[in-house]
């Protein structure tokens, strides 16, 4: 009977506790009437007078200006680049390390073109003697390369230039004069290193010169009927 009696003492509570609930909800209701102050809030133009302080920029320029007080005359006269960093527009390798991948790389074009030659007349490939060659070109490249890439010989752009446009004309020309005139042994001994150094030069000039150098050669090989071999 008690247990009774507690089962619908329980469900008149929660009877009563869900009409409270229904009673007692939010106050809100939805309208689509617009009250004076929301009309004026729609109606108000936005703020085009600009900003009434200063601006990150100035900012920036205000703090940039307080660090560099404290700097030596003259210290930013060189660019933008951050004291103990490389400029971007600088070698970052140097005449040494220049030396080094163009002496490799010019090594490589010799022992090609030593390979080449000694196909084109049909020779058999020997090998030692050909890997000796490389061997003894590679470090006479580095220094040529080394002297011509260090800072003096760039103040000199047009010297530069023109040396180069001269010596890749004579290593052209003598490269194609060579190759119709003189023997097959001769033209073998001589015509990689002639033929690497022609290559190294026009790499080295700017297009334009690259260019007349390029005419020059070709000049030559049609003007004396040569043949390209």
């Amino acid at each position: 009977m008690a247990e009774t009696n507690k089962a619908t003492n329980r469900k008149q509570r929660r009877a009563a506790a869900h009409k409270d609930l229904k009673s007692n909800g939010s106050s809100f209701k939805s309208t689509t009437e617009i009250d004076d102050a929301g009309v004026e809030y729609l109606l108000k133009h936005p703020d085009r007078s600009g900003p009434k302080g200063k601006t990150l920029l100035q900012l920036a320029e205000e703090r940039q200006a307080e660090l560099n007080k404290g700097k030596p005359a003259g210290w930013n006269i060189g660019g933008n680049t951050p004291e103990g960093e490389v400029p971007f527009n600088d070698d970052p390798i140097g005449p040494f390390g220049n030396a080094i991948l163009y002496s490799i790389s010019l090594s490589m074009l010799h022992f090609t073109l030593d390979v080449i030659v000694y196909s084109q007349y049909r020779e058999d490939v020997i090998w030692n003697e050909i890997f000796k060659r490389t061997g003894t070109v590679l470090p006479i490249f580095f220094v040529l390369v080394y002297l011509l890439h260090v800072p003096v010989s760039f103040r000199f752009p047009i010297l530069r230039n023109l040396f180069f446009l001269a010596t890749s004309i004579i290593a052209g020309c003598y490269m194609v004069y060579s190759g119709n005139i003189n023997g097959y042994f001769f033209v073998m001994k001589t015509a990689p290193p002639i033929g690497t150094l022609w290559v190294w030069s026009v790499v080295e000039m700017s297009l334009p010169y690259a260019l007349a150098s390029v005419l020059s050669v070709g000049g030559y090989l049609w003007w004396n009927g040569f043949e390209i071999f």
